[in-house]
């Protein structure tokens, strides 16, 4: 049988855009919360991820530059935390530091992108599950605490 010549087209119409499905995405905000106890790294991650599905390579690419800023900076700053002498002064310095990426962040990155799928989706998107990330997370949390702890005995016990 032949397609019916009358029939309406069947192609997706760009300017119609309430009719143009949402990806799966994880919600922008969570991932900004998750965030405050995994460290923006986790969050520019998943923001990431979302831009990618979302079609935005440009802002995927920010979010990538976020995420390996995240990891160097806090890699940096347990770095300093293991070598230098302990201080009381040193430590509030570096969890100041910390909650500063974490604030320069949200403002710089994640905040966009919720306001962005608000704009575009509203509350009505498809949602991905939190149980893989918020896993690999708790897992890279535990391998980060036996790295830092490792690293520090080393340290210590090096003459």
């Amino acid at each position: 049988m032949t397609q019916n010549p009358y029939a309406p087209p069947k192609a997706e119409v760009a300017d119609i855009v309430g009719e143009r499905l949402a990806p799966l995405l994880w919600n922008p905000n969570a991932a900004a919360n998750w965030s405050l106890l995994f460290s923006p790294a986790f969050g520019a991650y998943l923001h990431m991820k979302n831009w990618q599905a979302l079609g935005e390579p440009g802002k995927a690419t920010s979010a990538k530059v976020w995420f390996v800023l995240s990891l160097v900076v806090l890699g940096g700053l347990s770095c300093a935390l293991v070598i230098g002498p302990p201080s009381t002064q040193q430590a509030g310095s570096i969890r100041i530091a910390g909650f500063l990426l974490l604030v320069a962040w949200y403002f710089g990155s994640a905040r966009g992108q919720a306001s962005y799928v608000k704009t575009r989706f509203g509350n009505t998107y498809p949602r991905r599950g939190w149980s893989k990330p918020l896993g690999v997370a708790v897992l890279a949390f535990f391998a980060y605490i036996v790295v830092v702890s490792v690293l520090a005995a080393v340290l210590k016990s090096a003459p």
